[in-house]
């Protein structure tokens, strides 16, 4: 999309575009999804910076490695000694993000969380806009900090917006602000449309009976895996091609059979050519605290690909695309085998021409715009006070910044 600038790490002198620093739990590299495709068109018109949780490694002292991606973001990952306790850890990426902004001391910026956690160690900088876009329910995630609902509630009373990533969450979230805006996960169609067009057949998959139920994204306490195993069992000439990294569960819990092929991670460039040879997108996920809220990007991906989909009733899929007619619903492993046979016998260009009528109306280009336009109408109410976000790091820097 965009490329890179040639200083992408380290500011140019004449550089004069805001700085939009992206706080998040989520590794730039791990899986391509909402935060990478909205921080790649962002860096279109501003410097961006990713800020990732720190990692520990045999060092000596803390610091703080920037590298470009492709896309013109700046990944900023903290590296902390082995051992670190969290009061200094937290003291230690507050000290790295303050040279990290010093050295852009001047230029409007916009802090950007993706975690109420960043807080703790970003919370005394004075941004001239504050976004907090909640694409999940971190609370209820497996593994969640004891501190997060508290941090959360902080972080919705400093923000100048927020933006969740479904309804459910819109509407769990609007009657604490001011202005919360909804948007659903959104789709690259050219990206995913590759798999309409025909690709070479990934090896993994070769020789593998059809029909192919495909899953893509991370396998973590979010799946059904007892689901899996029981359409497994009730249809073992079918493949259950599932491919993501495991995260927070026992990889030795996957259920395991002839017909259950698990893949592994995949990179977002390859996974049109493993759509490309599915015959139906397969949505096993489990319906508890950390699915109530989720609106799966890769609803709309595998319908930009041309492939139905089945899904068990998360509440937003039913609401966006089940209630439709676009993607059909199960709640168990017979009703899941009646779906999938019922959507290999139909005839699928009617329905497709309604999947692309509905995708047509959004994009993540268009979410951007909408977002981007949001941004530029806030003013924040600290803006008044000060010229720009420039002075309040070099007071920071001044005062010598006690780091704790």
């Amino acid at each position: 999309m965009n490329e890179a600038p040639p200083c992408a790490a380290t500011p140019c002198a004449e550089d004069a575009r805001p700085v939009l620093l992206c706080l998040s739990h989520l590794r730039w590299d791990f899986v391509f999804q909402r935060p990478q495709h909205l921080m790649t068109r962002a860096a279109a018109t501003h410097e961006v910076i990713f800020f990732e949780e720190p990692l520990h490694q045999h060092v000596s002292e803390p610091r703080l490695d920037l590298s470009p991606r492709a896309g013109g973001v700046t990944v900023a990952q903290p590296i902390l000694p082995h051992g670190t306790a969290p009061d200094a850890a937290i003291a230690a990426q507050r000290a790295l993000l303050d040279d990290l902004l010093a050295a852009r001391a001047g230029r409007r910026l916009i802090a950007w969380f993706y975690t109420p956690m960043a807080l703790a160690f970003a919370g005394h900088l004075h941004p001239d806009v504050t976004v907090y876009d909640c694409m999940d329910e971190l609370s209820a995630f497996r593994g969640a900090p004891p501190a997060m609902i508290e941090m959360e509630r902080r972080l919705i009373a400093r923000a100048d917006l927020v933006f969740t990533g479904g309804r459910s969450l819109y509407e769990a979230k609007r009657g604490r602000h001011a202005r919360v805006h909804c948007f659903p996960s959104s789709i690259d169609t050219a990206h995913f449309g590759q798999a309409r067009q025909g690709a070479a057949e990934p090896e993994a998959m070769r020789g593998l009976k059809r029909p192919r139920l495909g899953f893509f994204g991370v396998v973590d306490e979010r799946m059904d895996i007892d689901l899996v195993a029981q359409l497994a069992a009730l249809r073992p000439n079918w493949s259950l091609i599932m491919v993501g990294p495991v995260v927070k569960i026992d990889e030795a819990s996957l259920p395991r059979a002839a017909n259950i092929h698990w893949l592994g991670g995949r990179s977002y460039a390859d996974l049109p050519a493993h759509l490309a040879h599915w015959d139906i997108g397969f949505m096993p996920f489990a319906l508890n605290e950390s699915t109530r809220f989720i609106s799966p990007t890769k609803t709309p991906e595998f319908l930009a690909a041309g492939l139905p989909v089945v899904s068990t009733p998360v509440i937003d899929v039913v609401r966006d695309y089940g209630d439709a007619g676009l993607v059909e619903i199960a709640d168990d492993a017979a009703a899941m085998a009646a779906k999938v046979e019922m959507m290999l016998a139909r005839e699928r260009a009617p329905w497709l021409a309604r999947v692309d009528a509905q995708l047509a109306r959004n994009s993540w280009d268009i979410t951007w715009n909408r977002m981007a336009g949001l941004i530029r109408d806030v003013t924040s109410p600290q803006a008044a006070a000060r010229s720009g976000a420039g002075a309040s790091f070099q007071s920071i820097r001044a005062a010598g910044a006690a780091h704790v």
